[in-house]
This record gives structure tokens, C-alpha cells and sequence, in this order.
């Protein structure tokens, strides 16, 4: 039994070698400037850039990944320190821990439907580099999420539920 279809929710990007810019990451945070995070995260997000970064550069970011910076998403990221294994995310961003050329071919042979879903705000994926991944595939759709981040679930539930459903049926 093989896969019917396969649906990639903001997937990371490392293991098929394409990247997200800093330039990529400025565009993104340009459409968040109205918001009242975002001087002081565009200036975390440099000093980041610079190799001059704090911890405290790291929170003031965080309002990027997220389609919405209300308390839902304040309470997401919170609890983000206690759902990561060090350990494990160490090992998987290691160097040599992918070969994006053998993925990349196989990827090219997955003859199944692909649902590639990102929201239009992720900072992490971003509709640029997504494109690019869905284009690794024959038989791919694209979906961005207007309004959402990095977790468009928690952005528009209802919009995420109806997309992902609807592919799968």
C-alpha cells in the first residue's frame, strides 16, 4: 500500500536545499508594519542578521512567525520551549544530515497528490521558497493561507480545516 496523497503543512525547507533569504524575510516582515511589534522586531531581526543577537532579539521575532500576534499565538509560542527536543532538532539541522539532491529526485517520482499549504505571513517558509518546494513535485498544489503564519491553524482554523478536508477527500 502506497501513499493515496500527502499534505505538507509549513514544512521546513532544509532537507530539499532551498532557502529563505534575509531579503525574503524583510518582504514578509514589510507587510507586518502597521503592527505595533514591529519596529522593535524588524530591529531584533537585524541584529539577528548582524550575528549580533540576544535572546531578547529572539522574542521580539517571534511576532513573525505568526499570522496574528493576539493571545493564542503569545500562548503558542510560550509553551514552544517545552515541545522541542534539543537533542533531536540538533541532530536533524546537523551538516550532511540531508542530501537535497537524492530528495530532490525522489520527490520528482512521487507520483501522488501533494497539498503544500503555507500561510501568506510565514516568516519561516515563506510563499517564495514554497512555491519552489511545490514545484519539486509532479502533481502539487500550492495553497497559501491569506492572513496566516507559520501556524495557520491557529490563524484561521476554520479556513485550514476546509483546505486540508477538502484535499483529502
Amino acid at each position: 500500500m502506497g501513499v493515496d496523497r500527502l499534505a505538507l503543512i509549513t514544512p521546513s525547507i532544509k532537507a530539499v536545499g532551498i532557502a529563505i533569504t534575509s531579503e525574503d524575510h524583510r518582504e514578509i516582515a514589510r507587510l507586518r508594519r502597521s503592527e505595533p511589534w514591529f519596529t522593535a522586531g524588524l530591529a531584533a531581526f537585524e541584529a539577528i542578521v548582524a550575528g549580533a543577537d540576544t535572546q531578547d532579539d529572539w522574542q521580539a521575532v517571534a511576532p513573525f512567525f505568526y499570522g496574528r500576534w493576539d493571545a493564542t499565538a503569545r500562548a503558542h509560542q510560550a509553551a514552544e520551549g517545552g515541545q522541542r527536543n534539543e537533542v533531536a532538532a540538533a541532530a536533524f539541522a546537523a551538516e550532511g544530515a540531508f542530501d537535497p539532491d537524492a530528495i530532490r529526485a525522489a520527490l520528482a517520482m512521487f507520483a501522488a497528490p501533494v497539498l503544500l499549504l503555507s500561510g501568506a505571513l510565514d516568516w519561516a517558509l515563506g510563499p517564495r521558497p514554497a512555491a519552489a518546494y511545490a514545484g519539486l513535485f509532479p502533481d502539487a498544489e500550492l495553497v497559501v493561507q491569506a492572513g496566516g503564519g507559520h501556524y495557520p491553524w491557529l490563524d484561521d482554523a476554520d479556513r485550514f480545516a476546509a483546505t486540508v478536508a477538502a484535499f483529502l477527500r
